[in-house]
């Protein structure tokens, strides 16, 4: 039985790397992801200031409840979302002169409903560009805190920068949230604040953080549970079995909520607390289903969606149009290439199997698979190439964002599958 040891969440790396950042005293951080996205988390907190000391198996930061300890930074964001969303937050709860750029993909993804909010709280914040995206320029002089009115349909990270801010204000902060997308994320938020010493509290739809700060400790960081997705999705489409030890009962992950629709097709699954298993049944039916709460998993449904019984129709997914890429056009170009039926509208697919076939459209031989630059959209994709043969991506190396070794833990995980 296959069992695959999935590397950390990027998610929890990088809130961790923030709150280390801002607590009182050295933080160990446990499994840390190291990828792209999190090294450039990690060289962004040494351009402000922070020590970050990094073995194989663990980091450590010296914590700094005031700020960066330098007056003066320009930090480069390269791809991440969390680093350029999360790092210039935290830079405003300082004192200095600090300018934030990022990658062409990620200066094209949007950022004003979160620099809006820090301008409503008084921060001193101008986009050089573009308004609502990078490169922006912080004047920072402490936030005060107080009441903020926030929007956060296209993407929780607000939300979640803005909950970070909060023990490091003066006064604390209210957020009021007008809409959200991934709920989930905000509570591992939540969960991961507790854990270094702060409280964050509802009322209705208004998040309430007392001020007071972090303290440091020493924190172990989980599987990544999106990037699981794709080994739990190839145990399903070929009737094997995949297990992935240290995500289960307890996880603070939302996107572990995609072996339940892996269920729904058929899948058997068993979560306790020392991991989850997957076993195909060499069925995969087809259904409608809302990913609204785990979006992030919607690339890996339909790309084995072409493989069900019926129809497959993946609603509320809106938020995907605005990530590294639009992940639902990515995933429907894909698929037509595949010779695979597919729609869509404003925020839903729906993906229509091969005729005549219950094991859907193979596809022409040979086909390549367009990235957009996308991690997910490559990695996938490389679950439907279980069963189209042939199948080639152009910027198959796009996985270093989350997973570097992608490419080779999925080779050795397709010699033990079912043929």
């Amino acid at each position: 039985m296959p069992v695959v040891d999935i590397p950390g969440s990027k998610s929890i790396t990088a809130r961790a790397l923030f709150l280390a950042a801002a607590a009182d005293g050295v933080t160990t951080l446990r499994r840390p992801l190291r990828s792209d996205d999190t090294e450039g988390f990690a060289e962004g907190l040494t351009r402000l200031g922070y020590r970050v000391g990094r073995t194989p198996d663990a980091w450590q930061i010296d914590g700094r409840p005031d700020g960066p300890a330098v007056a003066e930074a320009d930090v480069y964001c390269r791809d991440g979302a969390t680093t350029a969303r999360f790092l210039p937050t935290l830079a405003a709860a300082g004192h200095g002169s600090f300018r934030f750029d990022a990658s062409p993909q990620m200066r094209r993804r949007p950022l004003l409903p979160l620099t809006q909010a820090l301008r409503d709280l008084g921060v001193d914040l101008r986009h050089e560009e573009a308004e609502g995206h990078h490169p922006l320029h912080i004047e920072a002089a402490g936030v005060e805190g107080g009441e903020v009115v926030l929007d956060a349909a296209q993407s929780s990270q607000y939300l979640t920068a803005l909950l970070l801010l909060g023990p490091l204000t003066r006064k604390g902060l209210r957020v009021r949230v007008t809409d959200l997308v991934s709920a989930p994320y905000v509570e591992i938020t939540i969960a991961m604040m507790r854990e270094f010493g702060a409280e964050v509290r509802t009322e209705g739809s208004v998040y309430v953080v007392p001020p007071g700060g972090y303290r440091a400790t020493t924190y172990g960081i989980e599987p990544d549970a999106s990037t699981a997705s794709y080994f739990f999705a190839a145990a399903a489409l070929t009737g094997g079995e995949v297990t992935v030890p240290g995500l289960g009962a307890g996880a603070l992950q939302g996107d572990l909520g995609f072996v339940d629709v892996l269920r729904r097709m058929g899948a058997e699954v068993e979560t306790d607390a020392r991991g989850t298993r997957v076993r195909g049944t060499g069925q995969l039916r087809g259904l409608t289903v809302n990913m609204r709460d785990i979006s992030d998993t919607m690339p890996t449904l339909a790309a084995i969606a072409p493989f069900a019984s019926g129809p497959v129709r993946i609603e509320d997914v809106g938020n995907t149009r605005v990530k590294e890429c639009d992940r639902l056009e990515a995933c429907a170009e894909n698929l037509r290439r595949l010779g695979v039926g597919v729609e869509t509208g404003p925020d839903w697919i729906e993906i229509r199997p091969g005729t005549g076939t219950e094991s859907g459209a193979s596809g022409p031989a040979g086909t390549e698979i367009k990235s957009y630059g996308d991690h997910r959209i490559v990695m996938s994709f490389a679950v439907a190439g279980l069963r189209a043969p042939g199948m080639s991506f152009d910027d198959p190396g796009c996985v270093r964002k989350t997973f570097p070794g992608f490419h080779e833990a999925f080779e050795a995980l397709r010699g033990q599958l079912p043929g």
